[in-house]
């Protein structure tokens, strides 16, 4: 037995074209959540944080801005191309 009502779908959901942009940032996001994830584990490392913990937050910001780069070079592209 479902307890859970929930009324029928209205269309109020993510367009196709919604779900495709999200799709298309999806390695943006997800290099972010690597980006938080290494600047929490720093963070909670305190003076004790190693070389390698302050690496890894720099590694996951030099991907940040590369993923990030190439989305936008990729929009260009496309924008220029329509």
């Amino acid at each position: 037995m479902n307890i859970i009502h929930l009324p029928a779908g209205d269309g109020d959901g993510p367009s196709a074209q919604d779900l495709a942009s999200i799709e298309r940032e999806w390695p943006l996001i997800e290099a972010e959540l690597a980006l938080l994830d290494a600047e929490i584990a720093y963070i909670t490392a305190g003076p004790a944080a190693s070389a390698l913990d302050r690496r890894r937050v720099r590694r996951a910001q030099r991907r940040v801005l590369t993923v990030g780069r190439e989305l936008t070079a990729d929009q260009a592209v496309a924008d220029g191309a329509a």
